[in-house]
């Protein structure tokens, strides 16, 4: 897979001399001091991305291509490097769009491949990554870590002189799992988006639980069941303004599995609201997003595990000259139970980050970050923790475009 991958984005940059090819990229350096708490990406239970007191010096790159074929058909990828995750380099997606030449208000369009459904108001830079912070919401972590759309969706749009109206449908497979992080490990908040090839790790603490031993990962890119999900969209965008209300439900089979790395990976059946809404005012941009849903494994009629989960933020940001600063406050919680009585992993918290960005140009950038999160998750007590941590992170990256 990590061939194909390297192939497809090598091709695509072989074109980039073609008319209507577009190449955007970066490649970045990043310092970190981090928390004490294990951070999930190394089994441990933590909500950042770095943790175990190990501060780091690393770099990450992205590359995104597209080619206008025709006036009615684009082709896109996009993939990245990122050295602490499995694989390091992969796709993160991949379409084609169809949009016919449209003279009326009416227009429509056609898209198929793999990409992210149209949840995100923060994260529309080159490598989905966002142009006012590091970190992603809550919510936009998740969608990176366990969300992606392998399927079709259509687009009828309404184009006016003040604002596009857009209504949207997708139906898709492989993301049975979706849902597996937030039963077994919760919220977290980190820049590490998944790819086609994704290997994600869970808390070595749930290792028993899953019937297995750890270190304990599972592809979020799976079909289990042979059902195809769906989404539904209702959308409004003028200029960078943005309102959107979405309702997903990937319709997995939660009695089906299949076997991954001598275990049992589940299909969950994950359902969810999602709503947002961005605004510019002059200088400054404000955004605020909810998601609320529920997520359920039943392997027999004896065993029904549910895990009910909110979270949403608010962020504001000015942008002042060559400076950017950014604040966002998110909240996160996560209710489970075990056939209708209180389970184990159920959480609660906030987080406040507080970025501010320098650009001198369109090439150079340098991003410093605070994040703190405040969370209350009853698991970490099977691995010795109190189950109230404090999480401190600390990043300043420096990113150069082409």
């Amino acid at each position: 897979m990590k061939r194909v991958a390297l192939l497809a984005l090598a091709a695509a940059s072989f074109a980039a001399h073609a008319q209507s090819v577009e190449v955007r990229g970066f490649l970045e350096a990043r310092a970190t001091t981090s928390p004490d708490e294990r951070a999930w990406r190394d089994g441990g239970l933590g909500k950042t991305r770095f943790g175990h007191g190990d501060d780091a010096i690393g770099g990450n790159a992205a590359l995104g291509v597209s080619w206008q074929a025709t006036e009615s058909l684009l082709f896109s990828a996009a993939g990245q490097y990122v050295p602490d995750i499995r694989p390091d380099f992969d796709l993160i997606d991949a379409s084609v769009r169809w949009r016919p030449v449209s003279t009326t208000p009416w227009r429509f369009s056609a898209t198929g491949g793999m990409f992210f459904p149209p949840i995100s108001l923060e994260n529309d830079g080159v490598g989905w990554t966002s142009p006012w912070t590091i970190t992603p919401s809550a919510t936009d972590s998740w969608v990176g870590e366990e969300l992606r759309v392998f399927g079709t969706e259509l687009r009828l749009e309404h184009r006016s002189e003040g604002a596009t109206w857009d209504v949207r449908g997708a139906v898709f497979g492989k993301n049975d799992p979706a849902g597996e992080l937030l039963a077994s490990r919760g919220w977290a908040m980190g820049d590490l988006t998944s790819g086609l090839d994704a290997s994600v790790r869970q808390p070595d603490v749930h290792a028993p639980y899953a019937g297995a031993s750890a270190p304990l990962r599972f592809k979020p890119f799976v079909e289990i069941d042979d059902r195809l999900g769906a989404y539904v969209s209702v959308g409004r965008e003028s200029g960078d303004d943005r309102l959107r209300v979405l309702y997903y439900d990937n319709r997995a089979d939660p009695s089906m599995d299949v076997v991954y790395a001598n275990r049992e990976l589940y299909g969950w059946r994950t359902r969810f609201w999602s709503a947002g809404w961005r605004q510019g005012f002059g200088d400054w941009t404000i955004a605020a997003q909810a998601m609320t849903g529920k997520t359920r494994i039943s392997p027999d009629h004896d065993f029904l595990l549910d895990t009910d989960f909110n979270a949403g933020y608010v962020l504001a940001t000015r942008a002042w000259g060559q400076w950017q600063p950014a604040l966002r406050i998110d909240f996160f919680q996560a209710y489970q139970t075990f056939d209708g009585a209180p389970a184990l992993l159920s959480e609660h918290g906030n987080g406040i980050t507080a970025a501010l960005n320098w650009r001198p140009n369109d090439r150079f950038r340098i991003i410093g970050e605070v994040l703190r999160i405040d969370s209350t998750r009853n698991q970490r007590a099977l691995e010795g923790s109190a189950p109230r941590q404090v999480d401190v992170q600390a990043q300043l990256a420096v990113r150069v475009y082409f």
